[in-house]
Formats: C-alpha cells, sequence, structure tokens
C-alpha cells in the first residue's frame, strides 16, 4: 500500500500505520480569507487550483506508471484519476454549495466525478443522512454508491465524571484555524472553568498550561476518547469528518462553520448549530 499525503495529515498517518509507504503528491493549499469574502477569494485563486488539479493528475499518472498501481481511491482529490487503474473518488459533496458560479461550480465537479469509475458516498443512502442535499443531490452520478458514514471510532462514548467545562477541537486551513482558536482561548479564559483545546496541529509538539486553559497539540484516538469522555460540552468547526465520529460516539458538539465555507455552514445548520 501507498499513501500519499503530506503535513499534519501524514503525521497522523504515520502514527496509526507502520510499514506503509508515504509519498507527496502536491497540491495548492486550501485557504479561507480572514473577511470571509469567498467568492473575491475564489476569482483570485481558481485559476491557481485547476491548474493544481491538472498537475496531480500527471503526478498520479507518473507514480501509476512507475509502481504499477493498479487501484486509486482519492479522499476528495480532484485530480487523482488514470486510465492505467481502478480509480475510486470518495466525496460526502456530490453537489457543492456555493454563492456563486455555483452552477459553473458542480459543471466542474459532475465532469471530475465521471473521471473516475466509481464515487464512493460515505452517508446513508435514505435522505438526509447526515450530509442533507450535499450527499443526495436530484440527479446521482451512476457510477456512484452510498457506503455508510465513515469514523475512526466505532462505539458510543461512555460519559464520566466532569473535568472539563468544555473541549475545543481545532482544524481547517488558515488563517481562519488560529482565529477560530485565539478566540475559544479568550473565551475559555475568561470563564474561568477548566478548558481543553485540541490544536489539530500533530507535527508541531505542544503542550501548554495558561490558568485554567489547558492547550495540546493532538491526543491519540485513546486519549482523545479519555477526555471527551470528560467533558461537559464539546466545540468544534462543522466539518463532515467530526460530524460524521460525533454521529457515531453519540455526541451533540457545538458546531462552528468556517466563515466563507458554505459546506460548513450548510451543515451547521442542517445540524441544529
Amino acid at each position: 500500500m501507498i499513501v500519499a499525503a503530506n503535513k499534519g495529515p501524514r503525521a497522523i498517518l504515520e502514527s496509526r500505520f507502520h510499514g506503509i509507504e508515504f509519498i507527496d503528491i502536491p497540491f495548492m493549499e486550501i485557504t479561507y480569507p480572514k473577511d470571509g469574502n469567498m467568492p473575491k477569494h475564489f476569482f483570485i485563486t481558481g485559476p491557481r487550483l485547476l491548474r493544481s488539479i491538472w498537475q496531480e493528475h500527471k503526478a498520479l499518472q507518473r507514480e501509476v506508471r512507475q509502481r504499477n498501481v493498479d487501484l486509486v481511491i482519492s479522499d476528495s482529490r480532484f485530480g487523482l484519476w488514470t486510465s492505467k487503474a481502478k480509480s475510486i473518488f470518495m466525496t460526502h459533496q456530490v453537489q457543492i454549495m456555493s454563492p456563486v458560479f455555483q452552477g459553473l461550480i458542480n459543471w466542474l465537479n459532475r465532469w471530475i466525478m465521471s473521471r473516475y469509475d466509481e464515487v464512493w458516498i460515505p452517508d446513508y443512502e435514505k435522505a438526509p443522512g447526515l450530509a442533507g442535499d450535499l450527499s443526495h443531490p436530484y440527479r446521482l452520478p451512476i457510477n456512484a454508491r452510498y457506503i455508510g458514514p465513515l469514523s475512526r471510532f466505532e462505539v458510543p462514548l461512555v460519559k464520566r465524571p466532569i473535568k472539563w467545562d468544555a473541549i475545543a477541537i481545532i482544524s481547517g486551513p488558515e488563517p481562519q484555524r488560529s482565529l477560530f482558536e485565539a478566540e475559544l482561548a479568550r473565551r475559555f479564559i475568561e470563564s474561568g472553568k477548566p478548558a481543553l483545546i485540541v490544536q489539530g496541529k500533530p507535527d508541531e509538539p505542544r503542550d501548554q498550561q495558561i490558568d485554567n486553559l489547558r492547550v495540546v497539540n493532538h491526543l491519540d484516538d485513546t486519549e482523545l476518547l479519555e477526555e471527551l469522555a470528560q467533558a461537559k460540552k464539546v466545540i468544534s468547526r462543522s466539518g463532515y469528518s467530526s460530524i460524521m465520529d460525533y454521529h457515531v460516539l453519540e455526541i451533540e458538539a457545538e458546531l462552528h462553520a468556517t466563515p466563507g465555507q458554505t459546506e460548513q455552514e450548510y451543515l451547521a445548520q442542517l445540524h441544529g448549530s
């Protein structure tokens, strides 16, 4: 097995899976503007994004030829299809929400999905599922099928006596990730109640106590479950992977969308945050 990943995701995967070869297929780092103005941001970065998709496609083609790969599974990486091997695209965003260019963006999304042999949708087949209209479009691609929610966890969380008034799990692209962390840190310190922030930065070690607030860079699954079981409240972004985890753990989390990220805004509203 070969895994293409870098930075934080690679650090997590390397800590969990041993004896696997890791490679780097570069892709443009996705960012979100401080002011949340995604139409303007997309207009500026869109051409570079399209170029990056094509470049990762060509890079994959080289890897497939050199390593005799016979199966490629892409976790929402648009450019990782190939005619040289069976290729599978995994996404919950069969339909993309956008305040502008929605028709064009979804035309491109459908074209990309058509390049793959199969599209796997990690949600329940019966609407609304966990992703609502994102995963249940009016017209499902003929090569798509539902595979059910995916989570690193398997059973509901067993609650224990309260240790933390709140745990915040921080994730997402910069600069919004750091802005979200700073706002929550201020709120927690002002409350005077014990709180924990998990930064979601496994490649940058940190464990710091600031008055009533503890800040750690990362917790492995066992450690995270231990702390979640002792939390009165959980706060995080409304990313779909997090929502699937909370669904399995049967946690009611306080979800906050990344400003300007319409997918998360929709999911936060769908799940009542």
